[in-house]
């Protein structure tokens, strides 16, 4: 399994020398399976360059899950230039009793005001997919969702190939219950074993205090969930739109170094855009 990040900046794009290392686009993942699969997860701006290569590549068939429909996830959808040819056909699986009606709220984006395109103009074949169960067979690639903590709902995933898994928990609050979310002991169920899991790790303990049931966690938050659930691997993501290289590689330590306390082992890191992985 091939995991590429293109974008991991929270809430809303930043520019600037002080986000270079780590990124200024909104949420936008791409993950490949040894059959071909393409799986995109979510339209934040990363996916206006996963776009540009995709057509670079040739390729005109993909797979499109979303974790929820807030600005920062679906600003990028109009500027995938795939979306105007007639050749590329675009599966969008959604889950309706948790998201609702998932190809409408997507093309609300391209609605007036927002776009001067409306979506009735897009060229590709788009797809929507209702599922019922609380899992999906894509290729090789098997995914298992879970309601997230955070306001107007979203979903996390799991995803394993060949024993290999990811699980992508991105706008989820673990410190904090929602109605028709999950509890914490549900979310280290959900993430037990995995080898990669890339989760939401927005805020500090100061910084929390003031931006309770926004629907985002605090970094150790993450560092505990991912020790006790016994993973391999955890990348903090969505970064804070104020938040500067520097000050995410001072998180970084800060993590790394409970980590230490505990004498448990986790290799801890900071998501940054155009970092990938592979599962094998």
């Amino acid at each position: 399994m091939l995991i590429r990040c293109w974008g991991a900046r929270g809430s809303i794009p930043v520019s600037g020398k002080s986000f270079d290392r780590f990124g200024g686009d909104s949420p936008c993942m791409e993950i490949r399976d040894d059959e071909g699969t393409c799986l995109i997860i979510d339209c934040g701006t990363g996916m206006r360059r996963l776009g540009a290569r995709l057509l670079d590549e040739g390729r005109e068939e993909y797979a499109l899950l979303m974790t929820h429909f807030h600005w920062d996830h679906v600003i990028g959808f109009p500027f995938f230039k795939p979306l105007y040819k007639p050749s590329t056909r675009i599966t969008l699986y959604g889950w309706p009793n948790v998201q609702g009606n998932v190809q409408e709220k997507l093309f609300h984006v391209m609605a007036p005001p927002h776009f001067p395109v409306p979506a009735r103009d897009i060229s590709a074949q788009i797809t929507f997919v209702p599922c019922k169960a609380s899992f999906l067979d894509l290729g090789a690639l098997h995914i298992e969702t879970i309601a997230l903590n955070h306001p107007n709902h979203g979903l996390g995933f799991r995803i394993t190939e060949k024993g290999k898994t990811f699980v992508f928990l991105t706008d989820n609050e673990l410190a904090t219950s929602y109605p028709e979310g999950s509890s914490y002991h549900e979310f280290v169920d959900f993430c037990a074993g995995a080898d990669l899991l890339v989760h939401d790790g927005e805020y500090s303990a100061k910084e929390y205090a003031l931006t309770k049931a926004w629907g985002h966690s605090r970094y150790l938050d993450a560092v505990q969930l991912a020790l006790d659930a016994k993973v391999a691997r955890l990348g903090l993501f969505h970064h804070n739109q104020d938040r500067t290289d520097d000050a995410i590689d001072a998180i970084v330590r800060e993590c790394r170094a409970v980590v230490g306390e505990q004498k448990k082992t986790l290799d801890c890191f900071a998501v940054a855009q155009d970092m990938e992985w592979i599962l094998a």
